[in-house]
Order: C-alpha cells, then structure tokens, then sequence
C-alpha cells in the first residue's frame, strides 16, 4: 500500500523516515527534515504535513531535499471523524491596515476593555450580577481591532500588571481566543461568541477566597478543591446572569476538562468537550505560563509553545494544540528578544512570509540603552539587507535587560 493512501475511518501514523528531493514532495508527505538549520527558516515546528501546493512551494524555497515520514494507517474514532468532516467553512482574513496604524485605537481598546473587565469582576466580587451587555460590547470592540490588525491588540495583552492579574489574563484570553479564531477562519459571529468565553471563562474565581487564590506557594488539597471550585461557581454565575450564551456558560465549567478524561470538574474526555472549551484551555494555560503569577514566574513564549506541543492529545487536543502554536508563532507582538549582535528589542509585528524574522523596536543594547527606539524589519536578514548577526538569537522574559512592556506603553511608540 502506498504510504500517501489512508482508508476511510483511518489516520497516518509514523513508521521510518526517508530522504528525498523536493521535487518528489507530494501533498499528503509529513516532512521531519530539512538540510537546513530549522532557525534558519519560518517554519514553527520540526514536523509538519503537507497540506497544499502552496506548502511545497515554501519548503522548495528553504531546502533541496528533506526527510518524509513513511506512514501507516492508524484507527480513529467514529466522533473524533465526524468532528473533522464537520467542521465550517473557513473565513479568510486579511490585515486591513498595518500595525502601527492600529496601534492608537487597540491602545484605546484595550485600556477600555481593561477597565471594563475589572468593573465587571468587582461587581462579582461585590455579589452582583454580570452585565452582559456590557460584556459583549467589549468583546465586539476586541473583535473589530483583531479584524483590521491582530497584530497590534497582541501586543498590549504582553503588558501585565500582578495586582490585577485576574482581570488581565481574563481579557488577555478573550484577546489571545478570537486571534486564534480568526487564523482558524472563523465567522465575525463565531469570533464574539468565542471571545466572550475567554473573557468570562475565569469568572468563578470571584467567588474563591483571596487568600487561596492569591496564595504565593503550593495548595494544600483543600484548598486546591477549593480552587478547582471556580468551575462549578462560574457557570453557577453565569447561569444567573440574564443574556448570557450557553457557550459561555459551558467554557466556563469545562475550560480544565482534558482530553485524556484528567480534567476537571467531571473528568470528560475529548467526545464530550465542546470546540469553544478545547480552545479556551489551550489560550488559559498559554496566557498562565507566559504571565508571572504569585506561584509562578512567567516562561517565555517559545518554551510555553513547547508544552503545549508536548500534551496536545494528552491535556490540549491534538489538531488545535498544533494550529494554536502556528497561529502565534515563534515570537509573537510584545515579545522581548535578544538578536545575535547584542541587540534588546521588542517584537512589533509579525511577517506571514518569514515568520522567525519579524519587525522589531530595538531599545538597547545589552545594558546600554539606544537614543532611539529604531523599527527594524528583520526579513531584511532573508532580503540580504542585513547581516545574519540580525537574527534572533533567543526569547526573553519581561523584565530582562531591565526592559518592561509596559514602560514601553506608556512612553508611546516613539520610533526614530
């Protein structure tokens, strides 16, 4: 049987590798390798099918022969098959305008929606009810931005502060949610009522005492109970609050569900999980490693990229762990990078061509800070307008080198 034909009720699986020159790649072939150095290329993972001519036209630009996996046939269940053959009709979307333009609105918005988020959960904290008009607003405004230019909004979801954590990484998840929606080619509608459940998907934590959810070392089982509570207490308030989708409601109690059936409150596995709470928890846990938290300091992108490569179909379900780590890329808007020459800067914007080169600010230079914050566009390294000491040599936590997100916020975008 050749190893490109799969029968029906059936998927690829492993079985040896084979080298082969680009011209005998075929749509179908799962590349393993390259002749290359993988950093030296845009590609976000080492291992990937081929999916489209357009695919092995940018696997031809980077390399003359590659490593295919062999493949076998694997059974997949009857579910798991229907979901796939289910699934609606992808949107494309294209950027409308750049991300500089967008930056003073999604400024704007965010700062807007930040406000928003933590008055809805202080009204919760206080007893009351949520204000899902309210809500939505804010979750449609975040839509609008991310449809002109996603690119923009990210960057601000990179600026934390601790003491409002909760509120951050709620609206940070409703963000995160609808960039990932629109790269899965979801509808405008689909994106609110997804961003919605990011921006809600928290709200029971408002009824855990402080001290656990604030507590800077490790739980003890009751109060880790206690914390797991959160689940049940959400979609108790949401069910509560009057116009509130029952998608929401369902995020709200399912987000911690894994797909191996660990999860929690009710131990689902994958059948019994919606497409919205699969999502949900893949942007919470990304959103959690890369933020300090009281127990925990924040990872970088990349190596929080790494475990969710590392439990898709354990923890995350498998397509959607993969499409959420191209959906972000290697160094998404508001990372902090270091570059081979020595240079700090700032990931601005990313380039759908040359996803490992994007437009970056350069603010320093180890400990000496620039004049100018100095836009670079490192595809310049692929153009042959730089040199390669322009690449980026690693991903850095907020804070290092003494530079801080933030800071770069309230100063403005002041480029020379």
């Amino acid at each position: 049987m050749d190893f490109n034909e799969v029968r029906p009720g059936y998927l690829k699986s492993s079985e040896k590798t084979i080298k082969i020159h680009i011209s005998e790649l075929k749509i179908g072939m799962y590349v393993s390798k390259l002749d290359r150095p993988w950093l030296e290329t845009p590609f976000l993972m080492q291992g990937f099918m081929i999916e489209s001519l357009d695919d092995i036209d940018a696997v031809a630009e980077y390399a003359q022969h590659v490593w295919i996996d062999a493949v076998g046939e694997e059974w997949v269940a009857p579910e798991e098959r229907a979901a796939v053959k289910g699934q609606a009709k992808k949107v494309s979307y294209i950027n409308k305008i750049d991300a500089k333009a967008e930056h003073a609105a999604a400024m704007d918005t965010y700062r807007e929606a930040r406000r928003l988020t933590r008055s809805l959960l202080d009204d919760l904290r206080l007893g009351g009810v949520i204000n899902s008009e309210q809500a939505k607003s804010t979750v449609k405004e975040c839509v609008h931005s991310i449809l002109r230019n996603s690119d923009a909004l990210i960057w601000m979801s990179k600026i934390r502060t601790q003491d409002e954590y909760t509120a951050e990484h709620c609206l940070n998840v409703c963000i995160l949610a609808i960039a990932f929606g629109r790269h899965l080619g979801m509808s405008e509608g689909d994106l609110e009522r997804l961003g919605l459940c990011g921006l809600l998907h928290d709200v029971g934590k408002m009824r855990v005492q402080p001290e656990v959810l604030h507590k800077p070392a490790s739980l003890t089982e009751k109060e880790f109970n206690m914390m797991k509570a959160h689940t049940v207490h959400g979609r108790n308030l949401l069910m509560s609050s009057p116009g509130i989708p029952n998608s929401t409601i369902d995020v709200a109690y399912s987000h911690h569900e894994r797909i191996d059936g660990t999860g929690y409150p009710r131990g689902l596995s994958s059948s019994g999980i919606s497409e919205f709470a699969k999502i949900i928890a893949i942007v919470d846990a990304y959103d959690a490693m890369t933020a300090d938290r009281c127990y925990s300091p924040s990872i970088p992108s990349t190596e929080a990229l790494k475990i969710i490569f590392k439990d898709r179909g354990t923890h995350f379900d498998d397509r959607l762990g993969l499409e959420f780590i191209k959906s972000v890329g290697l160094y998404p808007p508001g990372t902090l990078v270091e570059l081979v020459n020595g240079l700090i800067a700032i990931v601005f914007e990313t380039n759908s061509k040359y996803r490992h080169l994007p437009k970056v600010i350069a603010v320093k230079k180890q400990d000496a800070k620039l004049e100018k914050n100095v836009l670079v566009d490192l595809s310049g390294v692929e153009r042959g307008s730089l040199d390669k000491s322009f690449l980026i040599k690693r991903a850095l936590n907020d804070g290092s080198f003494g530079v801080y997100i933030k800071d770069y916020r309230e100063q403005g975008l002041a480029l020379g």
